[in-house]
Order: C-alpha cells, then structure tokens, then sequence
C-alpha cells in the first residue's frame, strides 16, 4: 500500500470519527414528510439522567465556602494560615448562603436536564423519582465528605 492510499484511508477514518464521545446519531425517517432528521439512538444512555455530574456540582456549590480556599492553598495561592481564616470567615457568616445556592444549582440542573428529556412535568418527576432522589443522596454525600476533608485540613493549618 503507498503512502498516499495510506494517508487517504486514515483521513477518510477520521472523518467518520465522532469528535466526542457520546451517543451515537442515526437517521430516522420521520412519519409526517419523509424527511430525514438526525435521532438520538443509543436506548436507556441517550434518555438517562447524568445523576452523577448533578449531585457532585451541587454538593460542591453547597461547600464551596471550605473548598474554595482549600484548594487555593492546595495550589499554592495562598497560604494553609490565610486559608483556614478565609474559609472560617466564610462558613460563620455566610454558609447558609453557599448551601442555599448549592441547592439553587442542584434544582437548576434538575429542572434543565429534565426540560432536555421532555419530562419536566409531575409525570416526569413521577417517573426519574428514584434517579431525583439518587441526585439528591450524591449532593448530601458529597457535601458531607468534602465538609469532613476540609475540617480535617483545618486541623493540619
């Protein structure tokens, strides 16, 4: 084979390639006029709801009073001693706030992952109930691990 049936052939392969990972497309010909509109295909991935990026996001929201400054000093932006009074300054007087924008972010998340799926109803609601709840469980998780690493860290300071 030459080079250039070589180069041709690879470049022909990356073409085809999806850029991205993520569920396939297919064509489908639609009902009303023939015509031909791209589909998710792909079954429960293409229709299921990320759970997992949902409830780390909104966990994290949730306590980025803590995490903030923790990952500053992490990085060497600042010191563990700047760090530790930035995220006691910030947890005593404004946690709440950082919790109610976690959940602000969690509900925002939810409610345009299921206006994507065509389920922002009570029956759609009804039917993600358990995934809604498995959100829910992620985001307390993983509020509650970083609460822990953070206050362990502050210990270290």
């Amino acid at each position: 084979m030459s080079r250039a049936v070589h180069n041709a052939r690879v470049l022909a392969a990356i073409r085809r390639a999806p850029l991205l990972p993520g569920p396939r497309l297919r064509s489908r010909r639609s009902r009303s006029g023939g015509q031909w509109s791209p589909r998710m295909s792909g079954g429960a991935d293409a229709t299921r709801l990320p759970v997992w990026r949902i409830g780390l996001t909104g966990g994290l929201v949730g306590i980025l009073c803590c995490v903030g400054p923790t990952v500053l000093a992490l990085l060497g932006v600042i010191s563990a001693g700047t760090a530790f009074a930035w995220a006691t300054d910030l947890y005593d007087g404004y946690a709440w706030w950082f919790r109610l924008g976690g959940l602000a972010v969690l509900a925002l998340l939810v409610w345009w992952a299921l206006r994507r799926r065509d389920q922002c109803s009570i029956a759609g609601v009804r039917r993600w109930k358990w995934r809604l709840a498995g959100v829910l469980g992620i985001a307390v998780a993983t509020y509650l691990a970083l609460f822990a690493l953070t206050t362990w860290l502050g210990t270290l300071a």
